[in-house]
């Protein structure tokens, strides 16, 4: 089941479940499109995977599997990547 995490990894922009700008790589690492487009020219700075839409999970979903409330940021920050290894 997919974590639905709650913020961009990069600019730290709250993303909620119902977010239609969420963008995720196949390790769920969680972008907006913005910082997608602009800053990762569309390579996951984690894995060097691309990236998908993520799921919105359906309300009646959500109160038995609710989506993450854990924040995630690169605290090194978010700068082009690099195909990882």
């Amino acid at each position: 089941m997919l974590e639905l995490r709650p913020n961009c990894e990069c600019c730290d922009k709250d993303l909620p479940p119902e977010a239609t700008d969420a963008l995720i790589c196949t390790f769920e690492c969680t972008f907006c499109a913005e910082c997608v487009e602009h800053v990762l020219g569309g390579v996951c700075p984690n894995c060097g995977g691309d990236f998908a839409p993520r799921p919105i999970r359906p309300a009646a979903m959500l109160k038995k599997y609710p989506a993450s409330t854990k924040r995630v940021l690169k605290a090194e920050g978010c700068g082009p990547a690099s195909k990882a290894a």
